[in-house]
């Protein structure tokens, strides 16, 4: 005789939370988020901002931020917003980003958004945007400009 299945788990059983601070903490763990010097913003809720300063040598030849600051922090702010849905034991399964156009702002944001969480895995849509500190925005209030740069997406995996 065979034994009955374990009950399944519930889709619907929230994983433990973190907050931001603890989110920070996590990335500060990292060594190359250190050295980009990366901060969450925005941490909870299926969502992440992470954003970076556009410091000099974090630019290619041209003065544009390097591609492959914006796949870190793509990847990163993907990663952390699936862990709001998934779990803080997660990892980055594969993700894809279109650069649309050059990063030539002060400051590089990339904010994740779940779009699709399952049992153990979730996807993840996120927009990078340069902001130019200091000019006027659309409505003359003094509103930092923000350039869509890229636009990526990519798959979360628990480990838990």
């Amino acid at each position: 005789m065979t034994e009955p299945p374990a009950p399944a788990e519930s889709l619907d059983a929230a994983p433990d939370p973190i907050d931001l601070a603890m989110a920070q903490k996590v990335l500060d763990a990292q060594p190359f988020s250190r050295l980009v010097r990366a901060r969450i913003t925005r941490f909870g809720e299926g969502a992440a901002t992470l954003e970076i300063a556009a410091r000099e040598e974090l630019r290619q030849q041209n003065g544009f931020l390097h591609g492959g600051v914006l796949a870190y922090a793509a990847d990163n702010s993907i990663t952390f917003a699936a862990g709001t849905t998934l779990g803080p034991a997660v990892l980055t399964s594969g993700f894809s980003i279109q650069y649309v156009r050059p990063a030539t702002g002060a400051e590089l944001v990339a904010h994740a958004v779940v779009v699709h969480t399952g049992r153990r895995q979730a996807t993840v849509r996120c927009e990078l945007f340069s902001v130019a500190q200091g000019r006027d925005g659309a409505d003359g209030g003094g509103a930092d400009a923000r350039t869509l740069c890229a636009i990526a997406q990519g798959t979360v995996l628990s480990t838990a």
